[in-house]
């Protein structure tokens, strides 16, 4: 029994021998491990990037979507309708209920200037002169430009150049700076530091290649609360007071060249009128010889601006003399470029009829044409040296001014018509001629 019992288990233990294997390990093939470690690593990164790049396009999308920013106010500056008195130039008490007393200010450096022989009634002066600059110097930055360039040697290196500006505007979104075209003009970047050291990135909101100047708009989200309460907004006042000349005057900005700088003297004269192409406008000198170079702004005892500083109209024996461009002119251009609107461009120097030469000669009023400049809107409408524009879109012109006031009117794009009456022998005789109105670039 116990033998069949063997024989069964030998035959059953034979019967399952072909079930038995052995497992062996499969080779590491090193090569295909490598190519899919870096083929993963690859697709990770390739991920990583189109991560990255589609946050950051539509982060800002989706900010503006769920925060919507309020779009920027339209910018306007009062207008004179007439000429002002010193006394109308001052700043009404409400605006002036958290800030000095400028008008107090101004009385006690007059009075103070009946004895100059009082050295300490002197000093007392100059003591109220540093305390209304300085209420002055909040509304004034210093703006600078930055340009990459090489070396000799190929090495690249920054360079930057500095100038005065003035906060003339506040849009709700934006503060917008005033400053010299010249010094922004080819700059890779605009820097702009405040009155307590804060610096801001600065851009080109708009620039008039006639006066030279531009505006830059500097965010408000970007600078702190405590900087926001500490800058101020320029108060623009009037050139065109009847007393402008002798009264006295700061200069502020950079008159000798240096940021920071402060002059203190008055207004010599103001009845130079500066002939530029399709405007024109006031000079102020004074008796303050500064920088040939120099920047920044005029302001009176009421802490209004009343002129922007610009040395290129200086004659050569005056040329240190510290001048600027009236204010009064300068408020619609301005606000225009402020505003980020361009200006219709005809490209005309003029000038009034006068009397004389209506009641003699028979020149009809209007804006008698002096000069085409060469290229211009006006030389390819046909429009000749010794015409006299009498109208514009229907609007009748009778002296320069209101040449410039119709051409601020006008919108670049939309087609127009001009009046002009040209001499023949022997009278003038008007003539239609259809523009289309170009923009001032």
């Amino acid at each position: 029994m116990e033998e069949k019992d063997q024989d069964l288990e030998k035959k059953t233990s034979q019967d399952f021998d072909f079930m038995k294997e052995r497992i062996k390990e499969r080779p590491l093939n090193k090569k295909k491990l490598i190519r899919r470690t870096i083929i993963t690593a690859s697709m990770a990164v390739i991920f990583g990037l189109v991560a990255c790049l589609t946050v950051l396009l539509l982060e800002p999308l989706l900010s503006n979507w769920l925060y919507p920013e309020a779009p920027p106010q339209n910018v306007t500056f009062p207008q004179e309708t007439q000429e002002m008195s010193p006394e109308d130039m001052a700043l009404d008490d409400e605006e002036l209920k958290d800030e000095p007393d400028i008008e107090e200010i101004k009385q006690e450096i007059v009075s103070n200037l009946d004895d100059r022989d009082d050295l300490e009634r002197l000093e007392a002066t100059y003591d109220k002169l540093r305390e209304l600059t300085g209420e002055m110097s909040r509304s004034l930055v210093t703006v600078t430009g930055v340009t990459s360039d090489m070396d000799w040697f190929d090495n690249t290196y920054e360079s930057s150049g500095q100038t005065s500006g003035v906060i003339v505007a506040d849009n709700g979104r934006d503060y917008l700076v005033l400053v010299n075209k010249a010094k922004v003009d080819t700059v890779e970047s605009i820097k702009v530091t405040f009155c307590d050291g804060t610096d801001a990135d600065a851009l080109v909101k708009k620039a008039d290649p006639i006066t030279g100047l531009a505006v830059l708009s500097v965010e408000k989200k970007k600078l702190p609360d405590a900087t926001q309460k500490e800058i101020g907004i320029v108060t623009l006042g009037s050139s065109n007071g009847t007393d402008l000349v002798g009264s006295p005057v700061i200069a502020l900005g950079s008159p000798v060249g240096t940021g920071g700088s402060v002059m203190y003297g008055m207004v010599t004269s103001a009845g130079n009128a500066i002939h530029t192409v399709d405007s024109r406008y006031k000079l102020i000198t004074t008796d303050m010889y500064g920088s040939e170079k120099a920047t920044g702004i005029l302001m009176n005892l009421n802490g209004q601006l009343i002129g922007v500083i610009n040395q290129n109209y200086n004659s050569k024996d005056m040329a240190n003399v510290v001048s600027a461009i009236g204010i009064s002119e300068l408020k619609k251009t301005i606000e225009r470029l402020s505003n980020g609107k361009n200006q219709v461009y005809l490209g005309v120097y003029g000038t009034d009829v006068t009397v004389d030469a209506h009641e003699k000669q028979h020149v009809p009023y209007g804006t008698y044409v002096t000069e085409i400049v060469m290229d211009s809107p006006a030389m390819s409408a046909g429009i000749q040296s010794g015409d006299v524009i009498v109208a514009m879109d229907g609007r009748a012109i009778t002296t320069y001014q209101d040449y410039i006031e119709a051409l601020r009117k006008l919108v670049p794009g939309n087609n127009g018509t001009l009046t002009v009456m040209r001499q023949t022998q022997e009278e003038y005789k008007s003539m239609q001629i259809e523009i289309v109105w170009e923009g001032l670039e």
